[in-house]
């Protein structure tokens, strides 16, 4: 058996010809084929605007930047997630308070934000930045009560999430339709729900966030609608922006990220199925008012130290399939300078890891998966 990654991308021969075509076109960025995409994603995900950019990370970038966190504003964020949320925070300046995580899923809930900021003695916040670990859109609209509460912004790290969907008061919303958070963001890397092979969006339905977002990303400029050759630089800026290349493969993908999904779904299902009868294993739990972009299939091994869990990554490795960390908690990085031990984090880390999913993985090496794991905790 070749080795088995734990997450790919798909790209059929519909996704080369779209490419082949833009590459023939007049303008290979900023032109017609990057407003295109922002309009399919905006009516895929039912929000007013959409802004894409050349990264997940470059989408929180723009988030924080469009609601101006500014030196010593005090954030709120989970303490398992990739970096890039907290790398962009402390560029700005931000004071950082990590939330602990649920122990199974390793996502922050709204008990977690009221215990940090009871924690912190936090009475003002400036955002909450909340994560769908796996594409599990848990508590979406219940962490807009805190918002409401806290007077603060709502940005989701939505990298896992792209085609979630929550139910709320008998209305289906999607991840990134902004119902219930000011600014949503989702990473286009090639592992994600679709890819441009780099690439990122930005959602809200706020104007004012969205001209601040599309300007920042393309250096501050402004240009004079009647006159080409003139424009200004009103504020700071980089340049973020996709191109009309990556586009035309983001809407290629877009049109088959339903049967993407579904696919991810099915390997779920049979991975529940197969692994539920393991005794020492806990597959991801359902709420039936979340629906999951299944990104990830996160496995906890009941009672576990690290020594077992690498053991068990080493074996799987032995046998070509590779597992993976979503994610090492933040606060154990060198670059996280401030005390911080989250029992739930902890209990998390020793026990999860991310078995293979993604469009593509055929039920033989599904079943080979299967069989591997058996082995292993049969031994």
């Amino acid at each position: 058996m070749k080795l088995i990654s734990y997450g790919r991308q798909y790209v059929d021969n519909q996704d080369i010809l779209s490419v082949s075509a833009s590459l023939k076109a007049d303008k290979l960025t900023t032109g017609n084929k990057v407003k295109n995409f922002e309009k399919k994603i905006s009516n895929f995900l039912k929000c007013k605007f959409s802004s894409t950019c050349n990264s997940g990370t470059s989408a929180l970038f723009l988030a924080m930047q469009a609601i101006k966190i500014k030196k010593n504003d005090k954030i709120i964020m989970p303490s398992v997630n990739f970096i890039s949320s907290y790398n962009i925070a402390k560029l700005f300046n931000a004071k950082i308070f990590l939330a602990d995580v649920d122990k199974n899923n390793g996502q922050m809930t709204p008990k977690n934000i009221e215990e940090c900021c009871k924690k912190f003695n936090l009475k003002k916040i400036k955002a909450i930045i909340v994560m769908y670990n796996g594409g599990y859109p848990n508590n979406a609209e219940n962490f807009y009560k805190f918002k409401k509460k806290l007077g603060c912004y709502i940005i989701e790290d939505s990298c896992h999430a792209l085609g979630a969907e929550y139910i709320y008061k008998n209305k289906t919303y999607k991840i990134g339709s902004c119902a219930h958070s000011d600014i949503s963001t989702f990473s286009l890397h090639p592992l994600k729900t679709i890819t441009t092979g780099e690439g990122g969006i930005v959602t809200t339905n706020s104007k004012t966030l969205d001209e601040r977002m599309k300007s920042f990303r393309s250096l501050g400029i402004k240009r004079n609608k009647n006159k080409h050759w003139e424009y200004d630089v009103v504020h700071l800026g980089f340049n973020f922006r996709l191109t009309d290349i990556q586009s035309s493969l983001g809407i290629s993908q877009l049109n088959k990220i339903n049967k993407f999904i579904k696919h991810r779904k099915n390997i779920a299902s049979f991975y529940n199925k197969e692994l539920c009868k393991i005794p020492k294993l806990s597959i991801p739990k359902q709420i039936k008012q979340y629906k999951s972009s299944f990104h990830l299939y996160i496995l906890n091994i009941e009672s576990s130290t690290m020594k077992q869990k690498e053991s068990f990554i080493k074996y799987m490795l032995k046998k070509n399939i590779m597992i993976q960390y979503h994610y090492i908690p933040i606060y154990k990085f060198k670059i996280f300078k401030d005390k911080y031990y989250g029992i739930n984090s902890e209990i998390y880390y020793r026990s999860s890891v991310s078995l293979p999913i993604y469009f593509g993985l055929r039920l033989k090496e599904q079943k080979y998966i299967i069989e591997s794991i058996k082995k292993f905790f049969k031994k």
